[in-house]
């Protein structure tokens, strides 16, 4: 006799306007106005904005100069986002207490799988409802939840009833909720693909689910098509799983106007070099191979990488490195875009028996434990005293 097979459940708890959430919690000036977080230079983006800047049709992604127009009398700031991770941290390890398997999507969402977790809820719902009391209290927040069979459906959910919401999505009523929804809210759906919906007068998720299949597959071909129907029907077999560890850490800077001059390249290069050292010395890594990006004013990019005969996590042979891929291009128009990434990595390991390696590691220790203290810039390289802060 064979057990009847358990119905999945997933939860997907997404922090409503994360980043401008923390601020006006941390800053009373903040709380009930217009705040957009993002990059603040001429080619900037909103990162993300609180709920009474949405109202001017501000949103993430925006360009900024864009946001200004639409709410000149919003306030606007770069943020702290050493301070955000910090909170989301937090907030992790409150999911870890609700589910056995958390996804993370990014800094401020994530699906849980709560499957077979009966006993320990009254209700999805009172489930979900303890989860948000205990991020509120925790950590001042609130977050949005939507639960449901599958990780679409799930993430679907979280997002209808925004902020604040929780709502359930279950085999009996997800016809009712998808079918009258854009089709645009469906994974894989781009402004492409919705144009050419478009052009075939199908506009809702109902009327896609009653699209011919070999209407759809001539249109986007059969991938595609079965991709859509299969979302359009509320079905999704993929797995709630845990995030790989990071392939690499890096770091990269868009400058509001091409860079043209080659010492202020390197200075650059120098500053993403200590970031770079910074983390990977925080994960307790070491990497083998560096890369540097380099985007020129006209959108042409290049990488270069190096892989080094021993892996380190130094600012100065990160900066070495990268300098000297940096020279090997022979640049000779503006620099749009530089960056800086470790990979190839190895565990830090105990600090080496030998003087000049040992040395290193206790002046990095040192660094470190300021930066820790102070904030990143709380102590840096002579030669970037002056650089203005982009980085």
């Amino acid at each position: 006799m064979t057990s009847e097979k358990k119905e999945r459940l997933v939860m997907h708890v997404d922090m409503d306007a994360f980043f401008a959430s923390i601020e006006q919690r941390d800053h009373e000036e903040y709380r009930g106005k217009p705040l957009i977080v993002g990059g603040l230079s001429g080619r900037g983006v909103v990162s993300t904005c609180s709920y009474e800047a949405r109202k001017f049709g501000v949103h993430s992604a925006m360009p900024m100069v864009r946001a200004q127009r639409l709410c000149p009398q919003g306030i606007f700031i770069e943020g702290n986002y050493a301070h955000y991770k910090k909170v989301s941290a937090e907030i992790f390890k409150i999911f870890a207490r609700y589910a056995p398997v958390v996804e993370p999507l990014s800094i401020d969402e994530a699906f849980l799988d709560i499957t077979g977790m009966e006993l320990l809820m009254k209700s999805p719902r009172e489930y979900a409802e303890r989860l948000k009391r205990e991020i509120r209290a925790r950590t001042g927040l609130v977050a949005s939840v939507g639960i449901a069979p599958n990780k679409f459906l799930a993430k679907l959910a979280s997002d209808l009833e925004k902020p604040d919401g929780l709502v359930i999505i279950t085999k009996e009523n997800q016809q009712s909720i998808l079918d009258p929804l854009s089709v645009g809210r469906i994974w894989g759906v781009g402004k492409k693909t919705a144009s050419v919906l478009t052009s075939l007068h199908i506009r809702t998720i109902g009327q896609l689910r009653q699209t011919d299949r070999k209407k759809l597959t001539a249109a986007l071909g059969a991938h595609m098509a079965e991709h859509l129907l299969a979302l359009a029907q509320g079905i999704d077999h993929c797995a709630v799983a845990p995030r790989e560890p990071a392939k690499s850490i890096g770091k990269e800077v868009t400058f509001p106007e091409d860079l043209k001059d080659r010492a202020e390249a390197e200075k650059v290069l120098l500053a993403l070099a200590e970031k770079v050292g910074y983390r990977l010395r925080g994960h307790g890594l070491k990497a083998r191979t560096i890369q540097l990006k380099l985007r020129l004013g006209n959108f042409q990019t290049y990488t270069r990488s190096r892989t080094l005969g021993e892996a380190t996590c130094y600012d100065k042979e990160i900066y070495q490195t990268a300098v000297e891929l940096y020279q090997g291009l022979h640049v000779r128009q503006g620099i749009r875009l530089l960056g800086i990434s470790a990979s190839g990595f190895d565990a830090s390991g105990e600090i080496s028996l030998f003087h000049e390696e040992a040395r290193k590691e206790n002046l990095y220790a040192a660094i470190d434990k300021i930066k820790a203290r102070f904030g990143e810039k709380g102590i840096t390289k002579a030669q970037l005293i002056q650089r203005p802060d982009e980085l």
